[in-house]
């Protein structure tokens, strides 16, 4: 296969990806956009407001863990064209409080080719700081990605 056919069907599977996410439900939550950078890279930008906080001002853990998560599933899912992932265990670290402003999820694949995969994530707020970072295992699923409308649309 010529070098360009394989970058198109790369690029055709994360402009996939990007779709899928924006198809989710739960995303239309949230003020956020995901985009693939290459093979195990991902960003999701998102605006925290009040919507998201806690009783003492601050963004809720649930926007934390959303954001790792969903930056390093994205990651770990542009090594895989055929399968949903699905994330089997997620560790977090926050080290930071998030009033309001725009965030960034960086997501890194790892580790995993087959079966099992791994990929952290770090959020950075607008002040350029991390606030959090976590790492997940992820795991093939049943589920083709083919199947799926958000993934399907064009």
């Amino acid at each position: 296969m010529p070098p360009d056919a394989a970058a198109s069907g790369a690029d055709l599977h994360y402009r996939a990806l990007e779709r899928l996410y924006a198809s989710a439900p739960i995303n239309q939550l949230f003020k956020s956009r995901l985009d693939i950078l290459g093979e195990g890279r991902s960003r999701i930008t998102f605006t925290v407001d009040e919507s998201s906080f806690h009783a003492a001002g601050a963004a809720h853990g649930t926007i934390y863990f959303k954001m790792l998560d969903d930056a390093a599933f994205y990651a770990a899912n542009t090594r895989t064209t055929d399968r949903f992932l699905l994330t089997t265990s997620f560790n977090l670290h926050f080290t930071k409080p998030v009033r309001s402003g725009e965030v960034v999820a960086e997501g890194v694949w790892i580790s995993g080719k087959r079966r099992v995969f791994v990929a952290e994530a770090r959020l950075v707020d607008a002040e350029g700081d991390e606030i959090g970072r976590g790492t997940g295992t992820f795991m093939r699923s049943r589920i083709p990605l083919a199947n799926l409308p958000g993934y399907q649309a064009a």
